[in-house]
């Protein structure tokens, strides 16, 4: 395996954007370059298996997945959010996972360089429900969907904040 650099990075879903700018027939707005700009982002975040992640076979221990999704998670948020406005913690509100569901289809060993793929999937009142891929080269080894809940210091359930929406809302658009 090559030595890649463990930084993760936000890249456009391939084939999504440059052409369907070349299909407009006029100028498109500042809204609208916006939203194809960030239309079909994916956060990619790159994860170093070592020995703690596995059980005595050198195979990653099937609960570990579990945290490279949450670390990713959090990596993107700080990404999509760099200057800390849209973030519910700025508004006193966390992110809990209400449903997680997992199809493991291939292990992962010591050693290996894993990336894993985050992407929104939709955005509901105090919900966001996001796909992540576990892979390792150009194999998918671990799928997950995940929703995660916003909620306040009591453990209720509150809103998105607003920019952060509003933010997810270019990212849905089709």
């Amino acid at each position: 395996m090559s030595a890649k650099a463990l930084t993760p990075t936000l890249s456009r879903v391939a084939g999504e954007g440059a052409n369907e700018a070349k299909r407009r027939k006029s100028v498109p707005s500042a809204a609208e370059r916006e939203r194809v700009r960030v239309r079909g982002v994916v956060h990619r975040f790159p994860v170093r298996v070592y020995y703690e992640d596995t059980d005595a076979a050198g195979i990653v221990y099937y609960a570990n997945y579990l945290k490279f999704a949450e670390r990713a998670r959090s990596e993107w948020l700080r990404q999509i959010d760099a200057d800390g406005t849209m973030a519910p913690r700025a508004s006193g509100l966390v992110f809990v996972v209400r449903r997680c569901a997992i199809d493991y289809r291939q292990p992962a060993r010591l050693d290996d360089l894993l990336e894993v793929e985050t992407r929104v999937t939709g955005a509901a009142g105090a919900t966001l429900d996001l796909q992540q891929t576990v892979r390792r080269d150009a194999d998918d080894l671990v799928a997950m969907t995940v929703t995660l809940a916003c909620v306040n210091s009591a453990g209720r359930p509150a809103r998105l904040p607003a920019a952060l929406r509003a933010a997810l809302a270019t990212v849905l658009q089709a």
